[in-house]
């Protein structure tokens, strides 16, 4: 099956590869999913994580994101993106809080890695404090300058939105983006089956559809993009504004093409589910074969399904 891009039974391909690394993070935010931290002796290792990889490229998948918990926190990270990126994926990406991307950024460049999601709600820091029980703001906004500096391209800036807590940041957090070189990313309040608190969400749950008006109306370009689930770019006075809205989306869903890794060596065929996980590192720490491994991943590919189709 080398180099064959994998379909699901809705005709989506299977395009990125999300890698969660490690459960452990060095903050609290207060709207994590809290899934429970699997011991660091339990991770999967940068040779299992490398097997894995290989398995998607043989699938046709092309991007790899790296997650956690936070992946920065892994002292053998430049080792797992030295492998990753022997295998010349057309993307290879993290995602981090960005307290460690200071002391990390170069290192991770000359690897291979190529772009960085840095996830920030907020430049004050008494809300900073709130969000993640933390004092790390100033390193987080440290480790966006050196993201930036260092020539990851693009630096993503993560954003949740939450209504009464930092909803009136946005336009700051833009102008902080547009100074240091990075796209903000606008990100809906997540509900889903492992979500800690569903109270919380529907209280601090904040609507965009106001502010996508004031987007669009202001804007000197937007953008659609089709592979990433129909979500829109908008070019405003030199900076980049995206919106992801997955809570009852349906083009979220109909549009999607990612598969996961869950840190304990699950292949999770949907972002909003954690009933039809098909375990792969038992698998892979038994030794089986390649074919064997492709036949696990495309099991699991068959079992995704638009969750707005659920029952």
């Amino acid at each position: 099956m080398d180099n064959m891009l994998a379909k699901d039974s809705f005709n989506r391909p299977i395009i990125s590869l999300r890698i969660s690394i490690t459960s452990r993070c060095n903050v609290k935010c207060l709207y994590c999913h809290h899934d429970g931290v699997l011991p660091q002796e339990s991770e999967m290792t940068a040779d299992e994580i490398f097997k894995i990889v290989q398995i998607a490229k043989n699938l046709g998948i092309g991007k790899i994101r790296l997650s956690g918990g936070e992946p920065l926190i892994r002292s053998d990270i430049v080792d797992i993106i030295e492998k990753i990126s022997s295998l010349n994926f057309k993307d290879l990406s993290i995602t981090t809080n960005g307290t460690l991307m200071e002391h990390y950024a170069q290192d991770l460049v000359n690897a291979g890695l190529k772009r960085v999601n840095i996830s920030l709600d907020t430049l004050n820091p008494e809300t900073y404090r709130y969000i993640t029980n933390r004092d790390f703001l100033e390193s987080a906004k440290r480790g966006i300058k050196a993201a930036s500096k260092a020539g990851l391209d693009p630096v993503k800036v993560n954003m949740v939105v939450m209504k009464d807590i930092n909803h009136d940041e946005i336009w700051d957090m833009f102008q902080f983006c547009k100074d240091n070189g990075a796209v903000l990313q606008l990100i809906e309040l997540l509900k889903t089956e492992s979500c800690p608190d569903a109270d919380f969400i529907d209280e601090y749950h904040y609507k965009m559809d106001s502010l996508e008006e004031e987007l669009a109306y202001m804007a000197d370009e937007v953008k659609i993009r089709a592979f990433m689930q129909d979500r829109k770019k908008y070019f405003v006075d030199d900076g980049e504004i995206e919106i992801v809205k997955p809570m009852d989306n349906t083009e979220f869903c109909k549009n999607c093409t990612r598969l996961r890794i869950t840190p304990d060596g699950k292949i999770k065929p949907c972002l909003l589910r954690n009933d039809n996980l098909v375990d792969i590192i038992g698998a892979v720490r038994e030794g089986r074969d390649d074919k064997e491994l492709e036949r696990i991943f495309i099991h699991a590919i068959e079992n995704r399904k638009p969750y707005y189709l659920i029952s």
